[in-house]
């Protein structure tokens, strides 16, 4: 059974011979490079079901707004338009009107997945003391798995809006984006301010990550993992609803999820983007660091 490595971060098998050890203890030919290669870990990860099944989800979805569009006749519009109102006048607005759609659940629960599942799904199969024991040092595993897991979050982040932007212009065309701040962009503008929207969401999404990370280093139970990510962000929101709250609820870490519509007016207002990519930065810094920490100091026996 491989030892404890709370200091040293690495967990080592005894050695048979002494003379078989090199002087930092590791066998002849050891190298913490070679451990975990993130080609394997990406390959690891691309082969579960989950990861091609929620991507090949978010490359069907748009095609369901689009059906759903088809399908619905009549308006229930008051006042100004919305960016559903919009989201069939052409590919830039039925993009934004997707990720409008998709920001306060969908994305929330695609970055939970991956980031909460990578490590704890390793604990609930026994695989994670196998691959401590190789030896993998344990900070160059949450590395690995987090850096693999980032990645595919935002793949599936990009993978949406793009595989709406083309289904949008063939169905509605290439004209102009319209937001609702009343904004008329051309298409090269329109690309510019949704690589903007794009980056936004996935600083403040980050959060999401280093929440469902820490509970995934947390616990053995990958769904534990991911559901507790999806319903503190919920939770959050809920109290985010309530104005009794006041100046409390700009501490939330979902208060400016939707601050990126502020990048799509005549003049881009900052502050409020600003703000968002702070407070998640914040937050993701000190849960990164508690993810560490923990893991450090785990016994892991299952």
């Amino acid at each position: 059974m491989p030892t404890r490595g709370a200091h040293t971060g690495i967990d080592r098998l005894a050695p048979d011979d002494a003379s078989s050890q090199t002087r930092d203890g590791g066998a002849p030919g050891y190298a913490v490079r070679r451990t975990l290669p993130m080609r394997v870990e990406v390959g690891r990860q691309w082969a579960r079901r989950r990861t091609r099944l929620t991507l090949g989800f978010l490359v069907v979805l748009p095609f369901l707004l689009v059906g759903a569009f088809q399908l619905g006749s009549g308006s229930n519009r008051r006042g100004a338009p919305g960016f559903v109102d919009l989201a069939t006048s052409g590919a830039a607005n039925f993009t934004l009107f997707t990720l409008f759609a998709a920001t306060g659940f969908l994305l929330v629960v695609v970055f939970a997945l991956f980031a909460g599942d990578t490590v704890a799904s390793e604990a609930s199969w026994s695989s994670l003391r196998y691959l401590l024991a190789a030896p993998v040092p344990r900070d160059r595993l949450l590395r690995q798995k987090l850096l693999v897991a980032l990645g595919f979050s935002v793949f599936a982040l990009v993978l949406l809006p793009f595989v709406a932007f083309v289904v949008g212009g063939l169905f509605y065309g290439w004209g102009p984006a319209r937001t609702p701040l009343g904004t008329t962009f051309s298409m090269g503008t329109s690309l510019v301010r949704l690589l903007l929207v794009l980056a936004y969401l996935a600083l403040t999404l980050v959060f999401v990550s280093a929440l469902a990370f820490l509970l995934g280093v947390w616990t053995d139970a990958p769904l534990g993992a991911v559901g507790g990510a999806v319903l503190l962000v919920i939770v959050s929101n809920i109290l985010d609803a309530i104005p009794a709250l006041g100046d409390w609820r700009n501490v939330l870490p979902t208060h400016y999820q939707y601050a990126w519509v502020d990048l799509l007016g005549s003049t881009i207002v900052w502050d409020q983007v600003a703000r968002g990519v702070l407070w998640s930065l914040a937050y993701s810094l000190v849960l990164f660091a508690a993810s560490w920490w923990h893991f450090g100091r785990k016994d892991i026996v299952s």
